[in-house]
């Protein structure tokens, strides 16, 4: 149950330039398929309203709003991501705010069939010139990434113990961080590739248009950071089975095809600097998403009961989805990318 009306949002909309003709019947809910924002197309204009229930980086709301503006702004240079349109301050009728942005019209991915379209996406990102550290802000940026990354697993670890009662999925995890930690010291002096990245690059965060063409639609975490990051967290287990619609297992050639085409898909150099990474972030990415599965299913209980049966619906489904990461068979079968013979690290 979301804690405003159509009322509310029309109102708030029709304050806005460009905005001000705008019916109340024109607001068409989507469908919620996610857990920090609702969605809603104004019909006759090309826009959507997107409507934070959270900030994922625990930003005040119109900090919170301000960032997610720039985000969209600057990837939607790579013309592979929605142009941002202004946004409605938060209110009391609506604490968060709302950003307005171009409405993207087509279907969810399918795959592993739009894996390169999703490539391609990224590498619009990517390609883009990166500014000076001065002109970053308000996005984050990463000097470091491994650290960055890091620090958040360190942080979300702490909830594994209370999350799980699977010692083997525990200690797999453990030896995982314990690899982390080591290769962060290691890499302290080396230096990877730094562009503007999505970060939230899960499959079910991508449009496909009829042209075939796969635009980002979720831009609230960008920032300055690793491109092996986005490209991770586009394929592992933990990202694509997490949509509710989209959930499949790609085959780990499927996924060596997708970072071979995106590689063909950036310059040069680029794709030369960035393959001694490719693996190393990929393990740190699926931590990353694996701890804070932990710290969601902590947090989440005892918090307040689904509003309707959309809501009940997503919950169960995020229970179900972040019990799976947690399994030893899953984190088993994530790890043989990188430890066993032919797996990913042999294919790329």
């Amino acid at each position: 149950m979301t804690p405003y009306s159509l009322d509310t949002l029309h109102a708030a909309l029709i304050r806005r330039p460009g905005f001000e003709d705008v019916g109340r019947d024109a607001l068409r809910p989507l469908p919620r398929r996610g857990i920090a924002h609702d969605h809603f197309e104004i019909r006759g204009t090309g826009a959507l309203l997107r409507v934070p229930r959270l900030s994922q980086l625990g930003l005040p709301a119109r900090q919170n709003l301000e960032y997610q503006m720039a985000g969209f702004l600057r990837a939607a240079a790579g013309d592979h991501a929605p142009r941002p349109h202004g946004a409605c301050p938060p209110s009391d009728a609506l604490p968060m705010g709302a950003a307005i942005v171009d409405f993207i019209e087509g279907t969810l991915p399918r795959l592993p069939r739009d894996l390169p379209a999703i490539a391609e996406c990224l590498a619009s990102i990517h390609r883009l010139p990166t500014p000076g550290l001065e002109f970053r802000p308000p996005l984050a940026h990463h000097a470091d990434p491994v650290a960055a990354t890091l620090r958040v697993i360190e942080e979300q670890a702490k909830f594994l113990a209370a999350a799980t009662g699977d010692a083997d999925a525990l200690a797999m995890i453990g030896e995982e961080i314990g690899w982390a930690r080591g290769f962060a010291a290691e890499s302290r002096d080396r230096v990877q590739p730094v562009t503007l990245v999505a970060t939230d690059t899960h499959p079910g965060n991508y449009v496909i248009r009829p042209d075939g063409r796969a635009f980002i639609v979720d831009l609230e975490k960008a920032l300055y950071g690793s491109p092996a990051i986005d490209l991770a967290h586009a394929t592992l287990h933990t990202s694509t089975t997490w949509d509710i619609e989209i959930g499949t297992e790609i085959a780990v050639a499927d996924v060596a095809d997708f970072y071979r085409y995106y590689r063909g898909s950036v310059s040069p150099a680029l794709a030369r600097d960035l393959l001694p990474w490719l693996m190393p972030m990929r393990r740190l990415t699926w931590l990353r998403t694996t701890t804070w599965a932990a710290k969601w299913r902590v947090e989440a209980r005892g918090g307040p009961a689904p509003g309707d049966e959309r809501d009940a619906v997503l919950a169960a489904h995020v229970e179900a989805r972040t019990g799976d990461y947690l399994s030893a068979a899953t984190v088993e079968r994530v790890r043989a990318e990188w430890l066993r013979p032919g797996g990913l690290a042999d294919l790329l």
